[in-house]
């Protein structure tokens, strides 16, 4: 599970923190866009859109348009919504669940209680902690996935927040594109720490009394 080698995966490069946080709080991102946004070259941007389009984190969808002229390409996150899924993040996650299964069918109480489904997820997040670059501990109890120390941390320490925010929003994409009841809810870091505190959705069905029924 270690990562002996350098940081790599979507958020090793802050350029391409910067063109995710752009896609991520807006869909349909032009080229453009993008280059202004970020002052990137436009080659530039289209090499690290590659890479997260190769990684599953953004998709690219041809635009529609009435009028005359060559139809853009626009740029948006992959989130797992209807609409904004990934192909390429949902053959990952399958792959991820299917290694996963065998090693819970190998080794004795590998498997969680969160069930199933939960646990694939968890499969899915785990191969994306560790192409990130990290090393992660998750907590099936309290829901936490350990992620100290974070390799990314000490590079920029001012674009930390942005850091975090973009990263959140990959593993809720992650976890959503795998599907199951877990959502990543927030991320605690400081200095180098950081923990992912996830949520399971089968524990947050309130009805209108208030009443919180429990896990499926």
């Amino acid at each position: 599970m270690a990562s002996a080698g350098p940081v790599c995966g979507p958020i090793s490069s802050f350029s391409r923190v910067q063109i995710l946080h752009l896609v991520q709080s807006r869909a349909d991102r032009t080229i453009g866009e993008l280059c202004e946004a970020t002052g990137l070259h436009a080659n530039t941007v289209r090499e690290h859109l590659q890479r997260l389009i190769d990684g599953g984190y953004v998709i690219a969808q041809i635009e529609r348009r009435a009028t005359r002229g060559r139809p853009r390409t626009l740029y948006s996150a992959a989130t797992g919504a209807p609409g904004a899924s990934s192909p390429v993040a949902r053959e990952k996650a399958k792959a991820a669940a299917v290694r996963g299964d065998i090693m819970r069918r190998i080794v004795p109480g590998a498997a969680s209680d969160l069930g199933p489904a939960a646990d694939n997820q968890l499969d899915a997040l785990i191969e994306h902690l560790e192409e990130s670059g990290f090393e992660p501990v998750v907590d099936g109890t309290r829901l936490t996935v350990e992620l100290t120390p974070c390799p990314h941390a000490a590079a920029r320490p001012e674009d930390r927040p942005v850091l975090c925010q973009v990263h959140l929003s990959l593993m809720q994409g992650v976890l959503a594109e795998a599907g199951g009841p877990l959502t990543a809810s927030c991320v605690r870091g400081e200095q180098s720490e950081c923990t992912v505190h996830l949520s399971d959705t089968r524990a947050q069905l309130v009805d209108a009394g208030g009443v919180t029924h429990g896990m499926a």
